[in-house]
């Protein structure tokens, strides 16, 4: 199946979700990845906030902030993504897209061990993803190589096989709410 096929389906059923199956897949996915050696030796995570039906990812990073870490989440300028350090994560605004972004500017992320978690549409087990087609992500990445990666999907966002291109980077670890029965 071609990316075009592939993000049109999944777009699909997200849409199709409702506000019940968003939480409780939050809350699986949240379990999962607090438990990760990833996010426990991770002293920073730049994370994203949530766009539609995307994983709910505030209160992970609300417990990155409480168990002491640093959180930053990205923020679109022109062609370019920084990861900008929020302490406080109501300090946003629609951006890029109609996505959240940080209203600041600064501090701009600057750990290059931070974690960072992936959004997407589609992944499979060896960690390829699909995403929404800008390319931020793996731009971010291939300038800054040193990052862990992790991606929360829903378990209809993992698939057996994906198309890949040479320049997609693949991510560290997938999860999804199933994986941990």
């Amino acid at each position: 199946m071609d990316k075009k096929t592939l993000r049109k389906q999944i777009r699909e059923q997200k849409r199709a979700m409702t506000v019940s199956q968003i939480e409780e897949a939050g809350k699986a996915l949240q379990a999962l990845f607090l438990a990760t050696d990833y996010y426990r030796d991770a002293k920073t995570v730049y994370g994203y906030l949530p766009y539609n039906q995307e994983v709910r990812t505030v209160p992970i990073l609300e417990q990155a902030l409480r168990d002491g870490k640093r959180v930053a989440v990205p923020k679109v300028y022109g062609e370019e993504m920084k990861f900008i350090y929020l302490s406080d994560l109501t300090q946003v605004e629609t951006g890029y897209a109609g996505i959240p972004e940080p209203i600041a500017d600064a501090p701009v992320g600057d750990d290059p061990t931070a974690l960072v978690l992936m959004p997407g549409l589609a992944f499979d087990r060896e960690g390829h993803r699909i995403g929404y087609g800008g390319g931020f992500y793996d731009k971010f990445l291939s300038a800054e190589q040193t990052h862990p990666t992790v991606a929360l999907c829903y378990d209809f966002q993992l698939v057996e096989e994906l198309p890949t291109e040479e320049f997609d980077i693949p991510v560290d670890e997938v999860i999804w709410p199933s994986k941990g029965r």
